[in-house]
């Protein structure tokens, strides 16, 4: 091969690997980073019809636990909710026969839509009476969740005990202060 030929041959060489170099940074990579992220965005969007699909179908589910918690949901009025779970309470008390030492209620807003009574409750009984004490709470029919429960022992026995409750009551609407 003569010099002039090689020469020739080089310079093709160096377009065909510069083409090769801009075609891979330049196209190649972008278009497989799209593709890529085209991917993401479908399988997010598959998700979130799948999960939609999912709500459709418990609608009615869904809508009657709903109403289930307006219903049952506090009353907006900060002073007719607190007296309304004063009363839940003193009602499981003496339905249970446990002695309540404490209710610390305290209100938090959480948005405009609604708010929450955070009532720390600390009561005496033994066991069985604690027990029941907690199932009514949370088989009442009001709009309440326990955050914490604490047991503990008020003699060197076992059998007097002490629970410390932390429940939220839900009252939905604008706050009203009277």
């Amino acid at each position: 091969m003569n010099p002039e030929e090689r020469k020739k041959l080089l310079i093709v060489l160096v377009i065909i690997m510069g083409g090769l170099y801009v075609g891979v940074n330049f196209v190649f990579d972008p278009l497989s980073s799209w593709w890529a992220g085209r991917a993401t965005e479908i399988r997010d969007l598959r998700s979130r019809l799948a999960e939609g699909r999912s709500l459709q179908a418990r609608d009615a589910i869904i809508r009657s636990h709903w109403k289930d918690m307006q219903a049952n949901a506090f009353p907006a009025n900060t002073s007719q909710a607190e007296q309304q779970l004063l009363r839940s309470v003193d009602g499981w008390a003496g339905s249970t026969g446990v002695e309540v030492s404490s209710i610390m209620p305290q209100w938090k807003e959480e948005s405009t839509n609604y708010m929450t009574l955070n009532c720390h409750v600390e009561t005496a009984g033994d066991l069985g009476t604690l027990t029941r004490f907690l199932y009514d709470l949370e088989s009442g029919p009001q709009a309440i969740r326990l955050d914490a429960v604490e047991f503990g022992a008020h003699d060197a026995t076992g059998q007097q005990l002490t629970l410390s409750v932390d429940i939220n009551g839900l009252a939905l609407g604008a706050k009203e202060v009277k």
